[in-house]
């Protein structure tokens, strides 16, 4: 079994990817309806790309059951 390539996203990146503004992401983190980031730094912190990945699939998933 391979292992999931990770790769780490900053926020442009995330931004860009989901198609959402930063505060919207981070209302969204708050509100626990968007992965949070993890800390890679001291001062640095990035997403997951297979978290991302699978919130985008739990959207698609939702919009096709509604």
């Amino acid at each position: 079994m391979s292992m999931p390539n990770h790769q780490f996203m900053r926020l442009p990146a995330v931004m860009s990817t989901v198609g959402r503004s930063r505060s919207s992401i981070y209302q969204d983190i708050q509100k626990k309806t968007f992965p949070a980031p993890i800390k890679i730094g001291p001062r640095a912190v990035a997403w997951s790309s297979i978290s991302i990945i699978e919130w985008q699939e739990g959207r698609i998933n939702a919009a096709k059951t509604a």
